[in-house]
C-alpha cells in the first residue's frame, strides 16, 4: 500500500467516524429535548437517562452509517479536488480506476464493522432500549387482536378468542391435534392464565377430548375418552411475549434470532412476517449500499469546481435525501405486501449502482 493510499484511508476514515459523532450528538440533543418533560414525569435519574443514551448513540450511528459515509466521501474528495491534489495524482499517471482502490478499500473496512455491529453487537444494546421505551416513553401497550390462530408444532393447533397482555389470561383456548387431517386429540379451557413463577400455563375448567382408533376393521372407526378438570398446569410452546408489543421489535434481535423468528412466524402462519424478512435483508444488503454510495461520492466531487466544495456537499446532501427517501418508499411497500422484501433491500441498491455506472460512463472527472 502506497503512502498516497494511507493518506486517502486515514482522511476518509477520520472524517467518517467525525461526521458520525457530530450527527449523533445533534440527535441526542434533539431527542433529548423532546423528551424531557417524559424523564421527568417518570422521575427517572440522570444515571438512568444516561444508560438509555449509551443504548441509543449505536442504534442510531447504525442507522447513519450509509449516510455519513457518502457525506464523509464527499467531504473528503472535494476538498482533495479543491486543493488540486487529485489533479496532481492523475497528472502524475494514476489512473482514476487506482483512485479508487484506496476508497473501496476504506469502504470495506466501514462495510465490515458495520454488518458485525448491527448484525451482532447492537441488537443486543437495543434490547434495552427498547425496553425503557415500552416502560417509561410510550403508552401501554393493549393486545387487541381476537379469534388467534396459529400452529405451535407439527399437526398442533392453538386457538384463543382473545388474550389480555395485561393480566396474561386468555379465553375460550382450545388445543387441537391432527394426524394426516384428521382430529385424534383437543383440549379446551373456559380461560388460560400465565404463571410466572412456574414458567407455565394453567388452565381453568378443562376438557381434554381423545379420539383412538379402536375398530379399524368394523364401520364404527373411532371412540372418544373424555377428562374434565377445574384447573390444570401445563407447558405450551407460546409465552406471554408471543403477544407482546412488536412495534420495532426487530430491532432488539441479531441476525441469527431474526431467521430464528422469521421460521417461527411462517410455522404459525402468522402475519406481519414481511416485516422482520426487511429487516433481515437490509441488513446483508447494507454493506453493498456502502461501496455504491462510496463510488458515488467519488464520482460527484471529484471534479474541481469554481464555486468551491459547496456545491458537491449540497449535492452529496440531495442524494443522500433521494436515497432515503427510495429506501423508505420500498421498505413501506414491503412491510404491507405490495414487494417482496428481497427487492425491498436490494431495489434501492441496485437503482443507484446504474446510475453510478451512468455517472462514470458520462460525467467528466
Amino acid at each position: 500500500m502506497k503512502l498516497l493510499d494511507r493518506y486517502i484511508i486515514q482522511k476518509v476514515l477520520s472524517t467518517f467516524f467525525f461526521v458520525v459523532l457530530i450527527l449523533s450528538a445533534i440527535i441526542v440533543a434533539i431527542d433529548l429535548t423532546e423528551k424531557i418533560d417524559k424523564f421527568s414525569k417518570n422521575n427517572l435519574s440522570s444515571g438512568a437517562i444516561f444508560d438509555y443514551y449509551l443504548d441509543f448513540i449505536p442504534w442510531i450511528a447504525g442507522l447513519l452509517t450509509p449516510i455519513t459515509v457518502f457525506i464523509a466521501i464527499v467531504y473528503v474528495t472535494s476538498r482533495l479536488a479543491a486543493h488540486t491534489e487529485i489533479i496532481a495524482m492523475l497528472s502524475g499517471g494514476m489512473s482514476f480506476n487506482r483512485l479508487l482502490l484506496p476508497y473501496f478499500i476504506s469502504a470495506a473496512v466501514i462495510a465490515g464493522i458495520s454488518f458485525f455491529l448491527n448484525g451482532w453487537i447492537i441488537p443486543q444494546s437495543n434490547q434495552d432500549r427498547l425496553s425503557f421505551e415500552m416502560q417509561y416513553l410510550k403508552n401501554r401497550y393493549y393486545y387487541d387482536k381476537r379469534n388467534i390462530h396459529m400452529q405451535i408444532q407439527p399437526n398442533v393447533y392453538l386457538y384463543m378468542n382473545s388474550f389480555n397482555n395485561q393480566s396474561n389470561i386468555g379465553y375460550q383456548f382450545s388445543l387441537e391435534r391432527f394426524d394426516e387431517n384428521r382430529l385424534v386429540e383437543k383440549l379446551t379451557s373456559d380461560h388460560i392464565q400465565w404463571d410466572s413463577v412456574k414458567q407455565s400455563w394453567t388452565l381453568n375448567y378443562w376438557t381434554h377430548r381423545k379420539v383412538d382408533d379402536l375398530f379399524q376393521h368394523v364401520d364404527i372407526t373411532a371412540v372418544t375418552f373424555k377428562k374434565t378438570g377445574q384447573t390444570m398446569d401445563t407447558v405450551l410452546a407460546i409465552t406471554p411475549t408471543d403477544f407482546a408489543n412488536d412495534d420495532r421489535k426487530y430491532d432488539g434481535m441479531t441476525i441469527p434470532e431474526l431467521n430464528h423468528h422469521i421460521n417461527k412466524l411462517r410455522f404459525r402462519g402468522s402475519t406481519g412476517v414481511e416485516v422482520f424478512e426487511v429487516e433481515r435483508d437490509i441488513r446483508y444488503a447494507a454493506p453493498f449500499t456502502i461501496f455504491i454510495l462510496v463510488f458515488m461520492g467519488v464520482l460527484v466531487s471529484a471534479r474541481k469546481s469554481r464555486g468551491g466544495t459547496g456545491f458537491q456537499i449540497a449535492l452529496g446532501f440531495f442524494l443522500s435525501f433521494v436515497f432515503i427517501l427510495f429506501f423508505m418508499l420500498t421498505r413501506t411497500f414491503a412491510e404491507a405486501g405490495s414487494l417482496s422484501p428481497l427487492a425491498a433491500a436490494w431495489l434501492p441498491n441496485g437503482v443507484f449502482a446504474v446510475l453510478s455506472l451512468a455517472m462514470y460512463r458520462y460525467v467528466p472527472r
